[in-house]
């Protein structure tokens, strides 16, 4: 793994997920947990959202112009996603007239005792 260039590649694929690609937000997080440490599974699963950004360089954010403004919100969270440490993943997004405007998939910091806690919590850190 030294003459891998994971961090690196980890870094563009979070300039691209922070500037223009919140689907690919949940991977790039989870590739994150692992900068200091990756093995090959991780490098593996990197190349793969690679091959994905190139077979959909067309999507693209689209803001339309509208005399109505409506906001709508979605936060979701994995329970004990990460088997390691027992902490969930939450997720969320922010629309705009039906465009993107704000995103972020991140590592929760308490550890939740249901699923419901976690889903509270998500839904917590997406209004926070």
């Amino acid at each position: 793994m030294k003459d891998i260039p994971y961090a690196s590649v980890v870094g563009s694929l979070m300039y691209a997920q922070v500037c223009t690609r919140p689907d690919i937000g949940y991977p790039v997080e989870m590739f994150g947990r692992y900068q200091s440490n990756p093995d090959i599974e991780h490098w593996k699963a990197v190349k793969t959202v690679m091959r994905y950004l190139q077979g959909n360089k067309d999507f693209k954010l689209i803001y339309r112009h509208s005399d109505r403004l409506e906001v709508v919100a979605y936060s979701d969270s994995n329970f004990v996603g990460n088997t390691d440490t027992r902490k969930s993943t939450s997720g969320y997004i922010f629309l705009l007239i039906g465009s993107v405007v704000s995103w972020k998939s991140i590592k929760q910091t308490i550890v939740a005792s249901s699923t419901m806690e976690a889903e509270f919590i998500a839904c917590y850190e997406a209004t926070a």
